[in-house]
């Protein structure tokens, strides 16, 4: 593949997860796609009785009151802050419609800040339509058919700083595997004393899938532990969560 078809298909990767999110606090050094959030979060949604889950949006709530995170972002993440949930549901007309969007509401906020570890602080519903029969509930998706797609394990005993960070991450409690939606799951990056405003130190991103059983920002600080400890040098590290579930 050509530089210019890895650049386009960096691109089109990039579209089709959304905007990187932050996730955690400034301090976390992660980051997870909308797109594996927002359907980590749809998926809560489908099991509140008597709701029809529809368009579902994240995006920050205070775009003022956000921080530098403790390393390098990944290309073109939003910086760490507040975030707003948005929603448009369906509910059956056989309750009170205040009933049915706290129960929406109460189930969307317990999805995002203890299930994924966003900052959610603040979720806005909009109802659509109200249904005559109660809505059925929709079946739960095949696990591994995420947004990102299947994870993409690199070969983590090859002997490199690659392998070895993959390795570390591989081995930490919830994450499904790696993934390479921005380029390579493990990307290091040198420091340049010529620029002057060089990393003092190497950089490391790794790409991964978590499982849906866990809390994504916790899984993201284990796996920035285990990669930094398992170099020589300790780099700095960010992870960037591409699928949940």
């Amino acid at each position: 593949m050509t530089t210019p078809e890895r650049w386009t298909r960096t691109v089109r990767e990039q579209l089709r997860l959304g905007r990187l999110l932050p996730l955690g606090g400034p301090r976390d050094g992660a980051w997870v796609a909308e797109r594996a959030a927002r359907e980590a979060l749809l998926a809560a949604a489908r099991g509140v009785p008597g709701v029809r889950p529809e368009r579902l949006r994240i995006a920050p709530a205070a775009p003022g009151e956000t921080h530098e995170p403790v390393v390098p972002a990944p290309p073109s993440a939003l910086p760490p802050g507040p975030l707003r949930v948005t929603a448009d549901f369906a509910a059956s007309a056989a309750e009170p419609l205040p009933a049915a969007a706290a129960r929406l509401r109460a189930a969307l906020a317990e999805a995002a800040t203890r299930g994924i570890g966003l900052t959610v602080t603040d979720v806005d519903l909009r109802a659509t339509e109200l249904l005559d029969a109660v809505p059925e509930p929709e079946p739960e998706p095949v696990s591994g058919t995420g947004p990102a797609g299947p994870p993409v394990v690199p070969g983590e005993a090859d002997g490199t700083d690659e392998g070895r960070a993959a390795g570390a991450a591989l081995a930490v409690p919830g994450v499904r595997g790696l993934t390479g939606a921005l380029g390579r799951p493990v990307h290091i990056t040198e420091p340049d004393a010529g620029r002057e405003a060089a990393l003092p130190r190497r950089h490391v991103r790794v790409e991964l899938a978590v499982d849906a059983d866990r809390t994504a920002a916790e899984v993201a600080r284990a796996v920035r532990a285990a990669v930094a400890g398992a170099l020589p040098d300790h780099p700095t590290v960010a992870v960037l969560v591409t699928a949940i579930g």
